[in-house]
C-alpha cells in the first residue's frame, strides 16, 4: 500500500548571524545552507497494517508524513501510496488517503462539526446514503452525537480531536496518516482515541501510518515500528524484538511484609527499594530462576514481571547513533 524508495528531502535555509550589521548585510547579500531533514530511507508498508513512526522532535517524521499526502516534493528518491504518486495530487489519491495532524485543524473554527462534515461530504462527493451510514458510526464510535451542532471554538481539545477524526474518515480513506493524534490530550480521551482507532482498523483494514510522543499509543496499537533519527531510518521491525534487543532484561516487582536485608546484587541489578516493595533488572533468561528463588527462600506477597517502559526503549535506540539490527 505504501512503497518508499531511497527517498530524502533538503531545504535550502536563510542563515543570518545576531546583530543589526548582519541583518543589514542579509538584504543585499544572503548566506544558505542546505538542511537534510530525510536521508535515503526506503520502507513498505502493507494493506492494513498500523505501523509506528518514532522519533525525536525535528528526526525527519512530520516532513516524511507530508511527502507521503503529497504535501511536499521529495528532493529524491520515489513514492508510491495506494499505486499513487502523491505530490502528482491526483483526485483520486486524495480520495484514498486521510491526514491527521494533531497540531493543525480541518475543522472550521466559527461553525459546528456537523457543518464541517458537510462541506466534506461535497468535497469528497460523497453519496447521501454512505454518507449517513459513515457519519452514523462514527458518532457511535466517537461518541460525538452531543457535539455536532455546537460551535467549535467552544469544544475542548480532546472533543476537537475526535471530530477532526471524523472529518478525516468520513470518505472511507483506504490509507490514514496519523501525525501525533492524541497530543494534549487527557489519559481519559488518549484510551478513547486508541481504542476508536484499533477497532476502525479492524473493521475496515484501513493502513495506518502514525506518529506520537505517547508511547502508549505506540504499544496500545502497533506490532511493526519504524525508528528515525536525523533523518536516517535507524530501525524497521517487531516493536517485541526491538524491546528484548535493546532492554535484554526484565523488571521484576517484588512485594514483602517487610524488605529483607540481603544482597540484592545476588538477585539482579537494584533499581529501587521502597516501603515492603524491591524493584530489580533481571536478564530475561534469569527471570524464572530468579522468580522461583524469590518464591521458595522469602516470603513474598506479591511478584510482578515486566518489560521495562516503552520510552525507555526508545530512548536506548536513540542512543545508539546507528542501525538496530
Amino acid at each position: 500500500m505504501i512503497h518508499v524508495q531511497h527517498l530524502s528531502k533538503s531545504f535550502r535555509v536563510h542563515v543570518r548571524q545576531a546583530g543589526w550589521f548582519d541583518a543589514v548585510r542579509s538584504l543585499f547579500k544572503r548566506e544558505y545552507r542546505i538542511v537534510e531533514a530525510v536521508k535515503d530511507i526506503s520502507f513498505s508498508i502493507q494493506p492494513g497494517e498500523i505501523v509506528g513512526f518514532l522519533g525525536p522532535n525535528g528526526a525527519g517524521k512530520t516532513t516524511t508524513m507530508k511527502m507521503l499526502a503529497g504535501l511536499l516534493h521529495p528532493t529524491s528518491g520515489e513514492i508510491t501510496v495506494g499505486g499513487f504518486v502523491p505530490f502528482e495530487q491526483k483526485a483520486e489519491f486524495k480520495k484514498m488517503m486521510s491526514l491527521v495532524m494533531g497540531q493543525k485543524s480541518q475543522l472550521i473554527w466559527d461553525i459546528p462539526p456537523m457543518e464541517t462534515f458537510l462541506v466534506n461530504k461535497a468535497i469528497y462527493e460523497i453519496d447521501d446514503r454512505v454518507f449517513r451510514q459513515t457519519l452514523d458510526e462514527l458518532v457511535e464510535l466517537l461518541e460525538l452525537q452531543p457535539l455536532l451542532t455546537k460551535p467549535t471554538r467552544s469544544l475542548s481539545l480532546g472533543q476537537r480531536m475526535r471530530c477532526e477524526l471524523a472529518a478525516a474518515l468520513l470518505h472511507r480513506p483506504a490509507i490514514l496518516f496519523l501525525d501525533e493524534p492524541t497530543i494534549g490530550l487527557d489519559v481519559h480521551t488518549q484510551e478513547k482515541v486508541r481504542r476508536f482507532i484499533a477497532q476502525y482498523n479492524r473493521e475496515h483494514q484501513t493502513t495506518i501510518l502514525l506518529t506520537s510522543h505517547y508511547m502508549g499509543d505506540v504499544t496500545a496499537l502497533c506490532d511493526r515500528v519504524l525508528i528515525i533519527n536525523y533523518g536516517t531510518l535507524m530501525y524497521d521491525g517487531d516493536l517485541k524484538v526491538l524491546t528484548e534487543t535493546l532492554t535484554p532484561y526484565k523488571l521484576l516487582e517484588i512485594h514483602f511484609p517487610s524488605v529483607p536485608d540481603v544482597s540484592w546484587d545476588d538477585y539482579g541489578e537494584l533499581v529501587a527499594v521502597e516501603e515492603g516493595k524491591v524493584t530489580l533488572r533481571v536478564p530475561r533468561e534469569q527471570v524464572p530462576e530468579v522468580s522461583s528463588q524469590f518464591l521458595r527462600n522469602f516470603q513474598v506477597y506479591d511478584l510482578n514481571i515486566q518489560d521495562p517502559p516503552m520510552e525507555e526503549v526508545i530512548k536506548r535506540a536513540f542512543q545508539e547513533g546507528a542501525h538496530v539490527s
